[in-house]
């Protein structure tokens, strides 16, 4: 098999979506630099009226019947095998796994905190599934709100327990602001005399197991803001569902102009910039092999990181992939409780509206998925 290592990831299509974007938006020896071309061959052709295509095309069609695992790699997909998740990711709709039948109109929200906790948020929910909520729980009472308006359920939570795994009939799983490590079974004693014992019905990470084994299944993800900012550190798979990285930093909030850089069901709609007001969330790694839907312009920034140096040319703050079996759709905006706030008059609010509706119903299958 040939395996792709993150360099050439990097190198290979994360530039290669890149480089059109670049080549549209900055003078020809910005876009030479950042593309390793001549700008007049990294402009490339397509959609004239989009001066920022994506220039990736996706491999084969999805699946709609099961099919014998005979290798650990879909028959054909050898190239899009990363070995550092072990997995086969990217735009590669052929590798779905369609084994789950009857999958409901319905999504279950997570957003469990194990560390910083933002305002949209509101306070921690009780155990089990669909807490009371409160005026404070802005995200939350948000995403019902959206999604029952397009004729999908929504199941949220807090409680690690209620992750679905094997055979789970929701459609898609959304992260919102999660932070830290969530999935991990939290207060749970177990007597250090104990820990070498093979019998005690402690599985204190069963989270991880059932979101892997949902994804594998051809579950949908939807990671929202914090979900890829400081969400499962020390969990390289998550890390790759996220699109192979992790949040480093950020700046302060503040105003930005977003790029639309191609024809997504999420970015559908929306004009080639846009004013947002965000905390614009700076990468390490620097994603790859997905994708990308929205970018910041760092030049529209008053201030940036005093530590990270930022992205230059080429800075994204969404995009999608095929992984693992799986869809995952994510984005990093989404910081201030008034993008979740209907008629708030915030900068951008319907178009960020828009992204997330529409992102999650192309996680849950109900749209185009990363096309």
């Amino acid at each position: 098999m040939s395996n792709i290592d993150r360099r050439q990831i990097m190198k290979g299509v994360a530039a290669a979506a890149a480089a059109p974007v670049v080549a549209a938006a900055l003078p020809s020896t910005a876009a030479s630099a950042s593309s390793g071309t001549s700008s007049s061959k990294s402009s490339g052709k397509g959609d004239k009226s989009n001066p920022y295509p994506d220039k990736t095309k996706t491999v084969g069609k999805e699946p709609t019947v099961k099919t014998p695992v005979t290798t650990n790699i879909p028959r054909g997909m050898e190239k899009f095998y990363d070995n550092q998740y072990n997995v086969v990711r990217g735009r590669v709709p052929a590798s779905y796994h369609p084994w789950v039948a009857g999958r409901l109109d319905k999504i279950l929200l997570f957003s469990r905190t194990a560390g910083p906790r933002h305002a949209h948020l509101g306070p921690a929910l009780a155990p089990g599934l669909n807490p009371p909520l409160t005026a404070a729980n802005v995200l939350q009472n948000a995403m019902i709100k959206w999604m029952g308006e397009v004729g999908v359920q929504v199941d949220w939570t807090e409680d690690v327990t209620q992750l679905p795994g094997i055979g789970s009939k929701y459609k898609a799983v959304v992260f919102g602001s999660t932070s830290r490590d969530v999935l991990w079974k939290h207060g749970t004693a177990v007597a250090p005399s104990a820990a070498l014992n093979t019998t005690t019905p402690a599985h204190l990470d069963a989270g991880k197991t059932a979101l892997h084994q949902y994804i594998r299944a051809g579950g949908g993800f939807a990671g929202i803001h914090n979900a890829i900012g400081g969400t499962e550190y020390n969990w390289p798979y998550y890390e790759g569902l996220c699109g192979g990285t992790q949040y480093y930093d950020h700046g302060a909030l503040q105003a930005g102009k977003v790029i639309t850089l191609s024809k997504d069901s999420s970015t559908e709609g929306m004009p080639l910039r846009w004013d947002f007001k965000d905390e614009w969330y700076n990468w390490m790694p620097f994603p790859g092999g997905v994708k990308w839907l929205l970018a910041v312009d760092e030049k529209t920034l008053a201030t940036k990181s005093t530590t990270h140096p930022g992205h230059g040319d080429f800075h994204p703050i969404s995009w999608c992939q095929y992984y693992d079996g799986g869809r995952s759709w994510v984005t990093a905006l989404g910081h201030d409780s008034l993008a979740w706030t209907d008629g708030s008059g915030y900068p951008g609010q319907t178009f960020f509206k828009t992204h997330i509706v529409n992102g999650v119903l192309s996680a849950m299958g109900n749209l185009p998925f990363c096309t």
